[in-house]
Formats: structure tokens, sequence, C-alpha cells
């Protein structure tokens, strides 16, 4: 499996998985690895879980770290930034943001360009943008071809 450059949240590739189940977590919301034979699904499945909620955001479109853990039942952002920093190089990783609508750190000049493309309704401030949450988070809760 091939990883991203260290420390910057670079995405690298994603092994897919077809139909991936949702993560079992711990009480604290953090995905569970399996051991084998105990019938929770491993850390893998975790990571295809969230590069199969990635897949399917529209162009133009984006959810949050925690908008993707949500969507698996899960309330661990922080360990589907780490899929997404480790494994996410062939998902449209721009297209998951951070909470006020940042872009991944030190990918914003790359993710700006794919948001410009898509059209991906952004704000500008007056020493930074940001995607425009209200208009573009989108749910597969809220889609009429909800996949999951």
């Amino acid at each position: 499996m091939a990883r991203g450059p260290v420390g910057h949240g670079a995405p690298a590739a994603v092994s897919s998985g077809h139909g991936a189940p949702a993560a079992v977590s711990s009480g604290d919301g953090a995905p569970t690895a399996s051991s084998s034979g105990d019938g929770l699904p491993a850390a893998d499945d975790f990571g295809a879980a969230v590069a199969e909620v990635v897949r399917h955001i529209p162009p133009g479109h984006v959810m949050t770290y925690g908008d993707v853990a949500a969507a698996l039942g899960s309330r661990a952002s922080r360990a589907v930034g780490k899929v997404m920093a480790h494994e996410g190089a062939d998902l449209p990783w721009w297209r998951v943001v951070r909470s006020g609508g940042l872009p991944p750190v030190h990918h914003e000049a790359r993710a700006h360009e794919h948001y410009r493309a898509e059209g991906t309704p952004l704000v500008q401030g007056t020493k930074t943008w940001r995607v425009d949450m209200r208009r573009a988070r989108w749910s597969p809760a809220t889609d009429a071809d909800d996949p999951f």
C-alpha cells in the first residue's frame, strides 16, 4: 500500500472495497481493528469504508472529516483524516475539508484548482478563502441516490 508524504496529509492510494461495511467503533467512536476470527471489521475495512463514502461525494460538493465519520456511524473524524492523509491519493481528497470549510493543510493551492474546476462554492475572506459550507456541504443521507 502506497503512502503519501509524511505529516503533510498528502493522499496516496487506497485499496478499494466493494460494498465496504460500516466501521465498528469502540465506546469513544474510534474504529476497532479485528483480530483473527473475532467478527469485527479490520482497520482496513474502516479505510475502505471511508474511501467508499469519499468516492460518492459529487463534484462541487464537500463533506467534513466528521461528516464522513458520521456517515459510517462513527465519531472518529481524526481516523478519517489519517486514512485520507496516508491512503487517499486515488480519491477526490479535496472534497473532504475541515469543519470550517478550509481545505487539507499544505494542499490549499491544489485543492483550490479542483474547487474552481468543479464549481465548488467558495467564500473569499480578507486573508484567505474557504469552501462555502452552507452551499457545498453534501450528505449521503439527503442524496436521492443514497449509496449508504
